[in-house]
């Protein structure tokens, strides 16, 4: 008789988690979010498990250096609102990229991410920096290149 094959499903005890640090500097930044969104979900692993946090920490340095293609940098808009009526506040590019470079990617890999309470946790996961300085040498963050 055939063993019927059944799927394994991991606790949040099986899972071992890692650092990694990626370099932003001259990548798209819709190509690059995909990736980083990969790794904070736990896709790339053999153990992944859909409902749980399963995903790694992903460290980003040089986030002021990331780019768009085309007519991006002068059309792409962020809206946020501050929650009370008229509250719409409307960002350009231009000005985010030079106030608060790290908000660009957060925003990017934010809509990757599922919108649910795992989603939540996934993304406290990601630690986003302008320059290339980061205070997370302690954890000693394996360097990849995406």
């Amino acid at each position: 008789m055939l063993k019927e094959k059944t799927t394994k499903y991991f606790k949040e005890t099986d899972i071992i988690k890692k650092w990694y640090l990626v370099d932003a500097s001259g990548k798209t930044v819709g190509r690059f979010a995909s990736k980083v969104a990969h790794l904070l979900r736990g896709k790339h692993k053999p153990t992944f498990t859909p409902n749980v946090d399963c995903g790694d920490y992903v460290v980003i340095i040089n986030a002021d250096k990331i780019k768009f293609t085309g007519k991006r940098t002068e059309q792409k808009k962020y809206f946020r609102n501050t929650g009370y009526p008229g509250g719409a506040i409307f960002e350009k590019f231009t000005e985010l990229i030079k106030d608060h470079p790290e908000r660009v990617l957060e925003y990017a890999v934010h809509g990757m991410i599922p919108k649910n309470r795992l989603g939540k946790e996934i993304i406290k996961k990601l630690k986003v920096y302008a320059g290339s300085e980061h205070p997370h040498a302690p954890q000693t963050p394996e360097s990849i290149k995406l």
